[in-house]
């Protein structure tokens, strides 16, 4: 087996090395306090696009800092009983997919709710209002605002929290059988939704946002993490603000919401990703503390890995339905 990262007895004990800010505990329990007050004023409207067993809605909903946040609404046309859930999470600067995307797990019984992260590839809104720059990408919008809850990320963890419990609110949802999906930017998102919600199971694929600093420092700082090279140029070029700038960044690193995680965890992973190397994938997977296993891919990078979408709907339908 080729690798470029750790091997894998040390990849099983690695434990991360981006700093955890000291408020982190208080940061997110303060924005779960925010999401509590908000009055989410949701849509719930009957999509243009019809299909003969399945009803499809389009789902709009208030987030934190007023955002209107879009997501894709699915349901079998008939069923009996309460149906189980899933929460999908799409890639990073793209959207939640055409509506046949999520007809598999819709054909099998599952409502589906399939979310497009704001300001990126679909309808979900991006409020902006941060000091500072934005210069090209979402992992460093709001580095420069004194005030960390300015952070993108954390608007869009919240999202995914707020997005379950609409969901589960529905009179046809059993809130006891949801789960979430997602690779990359999607993987992150699964992890986030399962940390900062009741989530029964979780399948993230190479999850995205996890130790940027043990990104950074194997010179992966390129492809979806290559903003925080351009900003380490542009805006700090001595690194004089190192220490602060990953801290900061600490802050929306999923690998130290890892330990509030309560659900089960499939999570998937090819050992020659360069994009979110297996070792800061790791450094979340090693913290979660409930059921888990890893799937390994050997030969595998950040790409399509052959048989998890059937692994991970066989996986649901055998624990939810």
């Amino acid at each position: 087996m080729g690798t470029f990262d750790l091997s894998l007895p040390e990849l099983k004990k690695y434990q991360g090395i981006n700093p955890k800010p000291v408020d982190f505990e208080e940061y997110w329990d303060r924005g779960l306090r925010e999401i509590d007050t908000i009055d989410p004023q949701v849509s719930l409207i009957p999509a243009a696009y019809h299909h003969p067993t399945m009803e499809c809605f389009e789902l709009t909903f208030t987030g934190s800092h007023g955002a209107r946040v879009f997501a894709k609404y699915i349901r079998p046309k008939h069923y009996t009983g309460r149906l189980p859930a899933i929460m999908r999470f799409h890639g990073y600067a793209s959207a939640s997919q055409d509506w046949t995307a999520h007809f598999g797990y819709a054909c099998a019984g599952f409502a589906v709710a399939a979310l497009d992260v704001r300001g990126q590839g679909g309808r979900s809104e991006d409020v902006g209002g941060v000091r500072g720059n934005t210069l090209n990408g979402h992992i460093i919008r709001g580095l420069d605002d004194p005030d960390p809850d300015r952070l993108f990320f954390r608007d869009v963890f919240l999202d995914t929290a707020l997005l379950t419990r609409i969901v589960a609110s529905f009179p046809e949802i059993d809130e006891g059988r949801l789960a979430a999906q997602g690779g990359s930017q999607g993987g992150a998102l699964t992890l986030a939704c399962s940390a900062l919600s009741n989530i029964q199971l979780a399948a993230p694929a190479y999850p995205f946002l996890s130790d940027y600093r043990r990104v950074w420092e194997m010179d992966l700082a390129k492809n979806a993490y290559a903003e925080l090279t351009d900003y380490f140029r542009h805006f700090d070029p001595l690194h004089d603000r190192e220490e602060e700038i990953f801290t900061k960044l600490g802050y929306i690193d999923i690998q130290h919401l890892a330990h509030r995680i309560r659900s089960k965890v499939h999570m998937y992973t090819g050992l020659m990703d360069m994009v979110c190397p297996p070792s800061s994938q790791f450094a979340t997977f090693n913290k979660i503390t409930s059921p888990k296993k890893v799937i390994l891919y050997p030969d595998y990078g950040h790409e399509s890995l052959p048989g998890d979408s059937d692994t991970t709907l066989k996986w649901f339908i055998d624990e939810l339905l």
